[in-house]
């Protein structure tokens, strides 16, 4: 079964609101313009965590972390959310990241609560699935508009709190 953004936004909302806290990203990313139309398969430490397909004007971003990891990111949430520091060759860049996210850790009682019993498979912001695990992040936007996945792991590697 798949839990739609709507539900968790629903359901995690009251809870960012009551527990979460704000993190900063402190490490810089790599990114530039992606290709219309090609698919990034996002995958951390623990397997595969999601797909996109890149539509005009997104920026295929590489995280720096020992996994890697590839995503893609809207051209207006990018803007909102990175500043250039350094060009670099092949169109890539580095940049830092000039907002906060509020962020909770799962457990498996959240999971539990949602109906399912190891993992969940919710709809991201862009309309495809992820996968969200006891001890991995949940995260929202400044906005509170959107949640997503970080994977344990990476989140450690790339985060710190306010």
């Amino acid at each position: 079964m798949q839990v739609s953004q709507k539900q968790m936004l629903e359901h995690f909302l009251p809870i960012f609101k009551s527990q979460g806290k704000q993190y900063q990203k402190t490490s810089l990313i790599k990114a530039k313009k992606a290709i219309e139309g090609e698919t990034i398969l996002t995958k951390t430490s623990d397997g595969v965590e999601t797909k996109n397909t890149a539509r005009k004007g997104d920026y295929l971003v590489e995280n720096q972390t020992s996994s890697s990891e590839l995503y893609l990111v809207r051209e207006n949430s990018f803007e909102k959310r990175y500043e250039m520091k350094e060009a670099l060759e092949k169109g890539w860049a580095t940049y830092q990241s000039k907002i906060t996210i509020w962020a909770i850790e799962i457990s498996k009682e959240d999971i539990a609560k949602l109906g399912e019993n190891e993992e969940i498979c919710f709809e991201a912001s862009w309309g495809e699935s992820m996968i969200l695990k006891p001890g991995d992040f949940l995260v929202t936007s400044p906005d509170f508009d959107e949640v997503y996945r970080i994977a344990r792991k990476e989140f450690g590697e790339t985060y710190r709190v306010v």
